[in-house]
């Protein structure tokens, strides 16, 4: 096929300024038009015989059917996993449903879809010891070259990380005519990117926590690239759609350099994971992610504007020490079902215990300053609204159905579903969690 844009990242990478070896397991990434056209020769190139289709009812008409007809012309014989919901949730119904349904003399994996097709296909890839191929519908989300699996376990948001996909093909004719909320929803999960990298060299700076300058700078330029093109991708030109796509997987592959989410999910997404987990628990369509994370992403900015006024007028911030048994009360009564794996969480990790807050209190005093121009590198919240506004996603969370109640709860809490360093840690450590909670919550629901 070529030489590709994908050749630098995919390569074996030679040693980093960080000191590690980057490497990304992904063979193959197409996205171009008639990309679905080139399936069979890579499944070809690699030998792979006995292939098992996964789609559900609305990734069957936007790309599977399609996929179909171009294995059969090409005379490769495969197996079928449709999911009969329109709105699948990748819970362990779902892992179950599919690991019962693929072959056991399976050897390749062909994921049609987004976000949740593509979580399930990865995870149960891994369990199988088999590869997978996504065939993406949409430019909607950045983990299709992820090596983490985010799923609902246990009614509570657990992100495995298991592998990335052998291939990945994007076909602009397909992508193109993805909804335009989803379009928007990807450009809204590449806007949450200021936020993670804020809270990754904040974490880098308390904590001691790795981080690697060149995957930083790497983000970043994906992100300002998409968000350059972001009219025009919701307006359906194709080379802005290819731009986001490749801006969607390149943060991916930065995960995958990193071998965790770091570079693509801070405290953005874990606002968007709370809200996610509530509303399943309320049995409630859940928007879209990308969505969400846009979402998140001005409330973050707009509690990190909180924060460096705190900083700047050298305000004392101290919080109560830690009463385990009262947090968790306040953990069953927010997280319902899921609240047994918190608890398991904290039990493990102490991440909320009175040491560990004293140290980090500690540390942000020290680097104030520091801190204090990370932050400022932030664009404004009313910024990153005004982009949303001009690409018709939605920036309040209550255009979303989130409730000013769980809103604020998922400032104080939302934090609690990992055990990662960033904004909402802070602010629970410096004992303004709930006062910003609601100061905010105030602004976004009672204007």
């Amino acid at each position: 096929m070529g030489e590709t844009i994908w050749d630098k990242y995919l390569k074996p990478q030679p040693v980093c300024s960080c000191g590690r070896i980057h490497k990304c397991n992904i063979r193959d990434i197409l996205i171009e038009e008639d990309a679905v056209k080139k399936l069979p020769e890579i499944i070809n190139k690699y030998g792979y015989k006995k292939i098992c289709i996964v789609c559900d009812l609305n990734t069957l008409e936007a790309a599977g059917k399609s996929v179909y007809s171009v294995l059969e012309s090409a005379g490769i014989s495969y197996d079928k996993v449709l999911f009969g919901e329109r709105e699948l949730v990748p819970d362990e119904d779902a892992i179950v449903h599919l690991l019962t349904g693929v072959p056991n003399d399976c050897d390749l994996l062909v994921g049609v879809g987004s976000g949740t097709i593509n979580d399930l296909c990865r995870y149960i890839s891994y369990k199988m010891k088999i590869d997978y191929f996504i065939v993406a519908t949409a430019p909607s989300m950045d983990g299709y070259a992820s090596s983490g699996s985010p799923l609902i376990v246990k009614h509570l948001k657990t992100t495995f990380n298991v592998c990335a996909p052998k291939g990945i093909i994007g076909d602009l004719n397909i992508l193109v005519q993805a909804p335009v909320e989803m379009i928007a929803a990807g450009i809204g999960d590449i806007i949450g990117k200021c936020v993670c990298l804020t809270d990754w060299k904040i974490a880098n700076l308390i904590n001691g926590e790795y981080i690697c300058n060149e995957v930083v700078e790497m983000v970043e330029g994906s992100m300002i690239k998409v968000l350059h093109c972001a009219e025009d991708a919701v307006a359906g030109k194709k080379s802005a759609i290819q731009t986001v796509m490749e801006g969607l997987i390149l943060t991916g592959i930065a995960m995958s350099f990193v071998g965790n989410s770091r570079p693509a999910s801070g405290s953005e997404h874990h606002l968007s994971h709370y809200w996610e987990m509530m509303f399943l628990l309320e049995g409630r369509k859940d928007p879209l992610h990308g969505a969400k994370v846009g979402i998140g992403t001005v409330a973050s900015i707009r509690l990190y504007e909180m924060l460096k006024e705190a900083f700047q007028e050298r305000r004392e911030m101290q919080k109560e020490p830690f009463d385990y048994e009262a947090w968790k009360i306040e953990i069953q009564n927010v997280y319902g079902l899921a609240a047994e794996s918190v608890l398991d969480l904290e039990r493990e990790t102490n991440k909320n215990g009175d040491e560990k807050v004293k140290n980090h209190c500690q540390m942000l005093e020290e680097r104030r300053n520091d801190i204090l121009s990370i932050i400022e590198a932030l664009p404004d919240a009313d910024e990153v609204m005004k982009m949303l506004k001009s690409i018709h996603a939605p920036y309040y969370p209550k255009q979303i159905g989130v409730s000013k109640e769980i809103f604020y709860n998922s400032i104080v809490y939302a934090k609690e579903v990992r055990n990662r360093f960033g904004l909402l840690q802070i602010l629970y450590d410096f004992g303004v969690a709930r006062e910003f909670a609601s100061r905010l919550a105030i602004e976004l629901y009672d204007e």
